[in-house]
């Protein structure tokens, strides 16, 4: 990895086009690569064995956000008129009924991200029609390539629509469409997140409850997840604010834990931005709020003691973030080491864990 730019090379057989399930392997066995933050050390390891690398007293923080079906299929009309049809993928919720949204034409949406599709153009006055019962106006956004829908239904019947006629958003790497079960993590519990927390998809329930039997605190945060791609580049979520939620239960575990002088270690990146993006000076505070938070390497971690992630494409911001916990140089030797090992990348991939 060039640490300036956060470019490598990635081997096309390093990306995971199907879930483990499908490739005979439990969940909680795809591979773990363990770095330490003092010393860098690089240990290989298999992700049931996470136990093996925590302590009695540590809290793991999890995001308990769930994926919902983003990628929808719409016909445009101005008027009466028809104009064509649109790949819709939901960014995120504004408020009750209203999405920010971008619209792709098929062609481009179905196109290698390689590539450079063009987005839909936007007219005047545009409906969607996404089914007899679903439609949703369109509102223009100056400078921007989203849209705000305004949808003729809101609460759980708009969500029981998404739902009913919505696929889980997929890049050119999977191999085929997937359902949306494979795009969930086992603890999920609450709709919103337009694309997989999938640095939490390892967890099974048992390797859950053996971590709560050694001592191990668990606390669930919340956080949707807004798209990472636009048009075939990442977006940078420092530009991007994302809602969170802090419960009070959760608060005072990871305070306990703090104070107990356990190690708080967050499952994700999007765990990260909630838990310091909620930092005050008495430690973690409940509450709820919006983030758009920047982490690299010269942010101060207050909370986060460490991270369980998956591997990241190439320039990604997500690497900026990871290198607040080990450095552009760890960072880039364990990638490289990753690379030369055979780890495999993405929400289907291998992990990576800094403590």
């Amino acid at each position: 990895m060039e640490a300036a730019s956060y470019t490598f090379e990635l081997p096309v057989d390093r990306n995971a086009g199907a879930p483990p399930e499908r490739r005979g392997v439990r969940r909680d066995r795809v591979r773990l690569l363990v770095q330490s933050r003092a010393g860098g050390e690089l240990r290989h390891s298999s992700f049931h064995r996470l136990a093996d690398h925590l302590r009695p007293g540590d809290c793991l923080v999890l995001n308990e956000s769930r994926t919902i079906p983003a990628s929808l299929k719409a016909r445009r009309f101005a008027g009466d008129t028809y104009i064509d049809t649109v790949e819709v993928r939901l960014a995120k919720q504004i408020s009750d009924g209203v999405w920010e949204a971008l619209l792709l034409e098929t062609e481009a949406a179905n196109s290698s991200l390689l590539s450079l599709p063009s987005p839909a153009k936007l007219y005047a006055g545009e409906t969607l029609r996404f089914a007899s019962t679903l439609t949703a106006t369109v509102e223009r956004r100056a400078g921007s390539a989203f849209a705000t829908l305004h949808f003729n239904m809101a609460g759980p019947d708009l969500f029981g629509a998404f739902y009913e006629l919505g696929e889980p958003i997929r890049y050119e790497y999977t191999e085929r469409p997937w359902q949306l079960d494979y795009y969930q993590t086992v603890y999920g519990t609450v709709p919103g997140s337009v694309e997989m927390p999938s640095a939490g998809r390892a967890f099974s329930w048992e390797l859950l409850f053996g971590l709560r039997l050694r001592g191990v605190r668990i606390a669930y945060v919340q956080l949707h997840t807004g798209l990472s791609y636009l048009y075939g580049f990442r977006l940078d979520p420092a530009q991007n604010a994302e809602s969170y939620a802090v419960s009070l239960e959760a608060a005072e575990a990871i305070n306990r834990s703090k104070s107990d002088g356990g190690r708080i270690i967050a499952v994700g990146t999007t765990v990260v931005r909630c838990l310091e993006a909620a930092a005050g000076p008495d430690g973690v505070q409940a509450g709820a709020g919006q983030t758009s938070l920047y982490i690299n390497e010269s942010y101060p971690l207050r909370v986060t003691d460490g991270l369980i992630s998956g591997f990241h494409e190439p320039e990604a911001s997500h690497l900026h973030m990871l290198s607040a916990f080990i450095g552009l140089e760890e960072l880039g030797r364990a990638y490289d080491e990753a690379i030369r090992a055979g780890y495999l990348w993405h929400e289907f991939g291998d992990v990576h864990l800094m403590l």
